[in-house]
């Protein structure tokens, strides 16, 4: 198995803890994920603790959103971590992290995924997925900019 991290990073013009309450709330996340726009079907399922450690966010999508869960892991004013696992199109099981930063008057935003892949997804993911996956967080991160900024 091969590790694999993709970090992407922005800086907003509101406070961490502003930003930490959109991240920290699954609901929220129609607001600005990249991928909720993709499927207007969109089934969403949450459970557990409204938002913060132990929420919990399962969908069923089209092939562009696939199928899968997350839930949030660890939840401090600084740093959100978050457990994801995909089941369709593919099964994968990774982590995510959003480092909320101080920077002057705003925040850097630092999205990171980690996980681990077979020989084929390593050689997939070198020529296809890490590509989709940086410009689907150049959105998202695009879209939290704003939607913090309002």
């Amino acid at each position: 198995m091969a590790a694999f991290t993709q970090s992407r990073e922005t800086t907003i013009a509101a406070p961490p803890a502003k930003i930490h309450a959109i991240l920290d709330d699954f609901h929220q996340w129609q607001g600005w994920s990249p991928w909720e726009e993709m499927d207007p079907d969109l089934k969403r399922e949450f459970s557990g603790p409204a938002k913060g450690v132990g929420s919990h966010y399962a969908w069923e999508g089209n092939k562009k959103v696939g199928t899968g869960s997350m839930e949030i892991t660890g939840s401090t004013p600084e740093r959100i971590d978050i457990d994801l696992e995909f089941i369709a199109p593919f099964k994968a099981s990774n982590k995510t992290i959003f480092e909320l930063v101080p920077e002057g008057a705003g925040t850097r935003v630092v999205w990171t995924m980690t996980g681990d892949r077979g020989l084929l997804m390593s050689v997939m993911g070198k020529l296809f997925f890490d590509k989709a996956i940086a410009k689907d967080f150049d959105r998202g991160l695009a879209n939290l900019k704003a939607l913090a900024e309002k």
